[in-house]
């Protein structure tokens, strides 16, 4: 308080209280892709662009490789943020040493100046760009070497990838699955096909970048706890591969894929992902929804008590803190976003010594909201319904 001699009044502001927390943003893509073409000051090989307006963005895309594509296929579903990252094309003398050069390209390094290549210039983008990439894909290029690279950086940027599972057949491509046991991934098989106008005719039009495109929408249109799996898609006329798929029969080609965590694309009412599973080797986070949600709290948490760091660490300051993560909490209850929430000071953690060393341990707990994956329904015939038969025929 003021020593000096004052004859009057004084105001002292103390700014203490419930701080608001706003969640993260969540529907911003990460699209690595290839475009000898591209107009390279809209897209300079090997750095992070931020695109804001995708239908204006593929005008400058060119027609070769795999960012025009990919762009299309996700303006059909939505107008995200996106992060573009071009990678040069593959080179070389036969078409094998082709394939490992792009490998190469699309994964990235770390230079020796500390710049990124490739997928690793997602790493950069929020320092940048000012945004981090939260669903990242690599639509046409996502072999298993670069799906492993992808689902690295997903992990340190708490992102979620989805990828192609590469396989012309089910049993190939649950085979295929097995060498992945991330959370942060979803296998997809096969593609759709839609109509392009300058080869006149359907063509491939990758599954990936549609998930991404359709994820992005979903995340602003409903939520984040909400998978996926049976949202119609946008702009589709048909798939690439023949999938037997029966809503109340589980032993299809659809039910096989997805008991081994492999997302089907199926037709009904339209072309829709099925299937809600990631390659989490963790029952916990089996749901694609329950790891976003994990992710997506986990940072909200964080970034949003920036400001209570270097604070005096006094009992009104935690209980600051507690307060606004419950007041989330019971938003985020109440909008459906989770089943419940709730944070509390843990008495056996913050021991007098780490307290003395400025460490301030917080515990909260959630449930997230489970999605409807098998719903069943108990029929029985019965006679009772005949036993006042009587009764009806007077009464009609």
């Amino acid at each position: 308080m003021p020593a000096d001699y004052h004859h009057g009044v004084r105001v002292v502001e103390i700014n203490e209280g419930i701080r608001p927390i706003r969640v993260i943003a969540t529907a911003i893509i990460g699209l690595v892709a290839t475009a000898a073409d591209a107009d390279e000051d809209a897209f300079p090989l090997n750095k992070p662009v931020l695109i804001t307006r995708v239908g204006q963005a593929i005008g400058k895309a060119g027609t070769q490789g795999t960012l025009a594509k990919a762009l299309d296929a996700i303006a059909d579903q939505a107008t995200p943020v996106i992060v573009v990252v071009r990678v040069a094309d593959g080179t070389g003398e036969t078409p094998e040493e082709i394939a490992v050069s792009l490998t190469s390209n699309v994964i990235g390094a770390t230079l020796p100046d500390g710049s990124y290549t490739g997928a690793q210039c997602l790493l950069a983008a929020e320092a940048q760009l000012g945004v981090r990439p939260r669903l990242l894909g690599a639509p046409g290029l996502d072999n298993q070497d670069v799906l492993a690279e992808l689902v690295s950086i997903a992990q340190a940027l708490r992102a979620f990838v989805y990828g192609h599972s590469i396989g012309e057949t089910v049993s190939e491509s649950i085979v295929y699955r097995d060498n992945f046991g991330a959370r942060e991934l979803m296998l997809i098989h096969g593609d759709f096909t839609k109509w392009n106008v300058n080869a006149n005719a359907r063509v491939e039009s990758w599954a990936v970048a549609h998930a991404l495109g359709l994820r992005a929408k979903i995340d602003e249109e409903i939520g984040w706890h909400k998978t996926l799996s049976n949202v119609a898609v946008n702009s589709v006329t048909g798939l690439t591969k023949d999938i037997y798929w029966d809503l109340q029969n589980p032993n299809t080609d659809a039910g096989l894929l997805n008991a081994n965590e492999v997302t089907a694309l199926i037709q009904r009412d339209g072309f829709r992902f099925w299937g809600n599973r990631t390659c989490s080797d963790e029952p916990l986070f089996a749901f694609e929804n329950y790891v976003r949600t994990a992710q997506i709290l986990a940072d909200t948490m964080a970034e949003s008590h920036l400001w209570a760091i270097d604070k005096p660490l006094t009992p009104t300051l935690v209980k600051d803190i507690i307060e606004g993560i419950n007041a989330k909490f019971r938003q985020l209850t109440a909008q459906g976003y989770l089943m419940g929430g709730g944070a509390w000071y843990n008495e056996e953690i913050n021991e007098s010594t780490t307290l003395k060393d400025g460490k301030l341990w917080i515990d909260y707990d959630y449930t997230p909201i489970p999605p409807l994956e098998d719903m069943t329904f108990q029929q029985r015939i019965t006679d009772k319904y005949l036993m006042d038969f009587a009764e009806k025929v007077k009464a009609a």
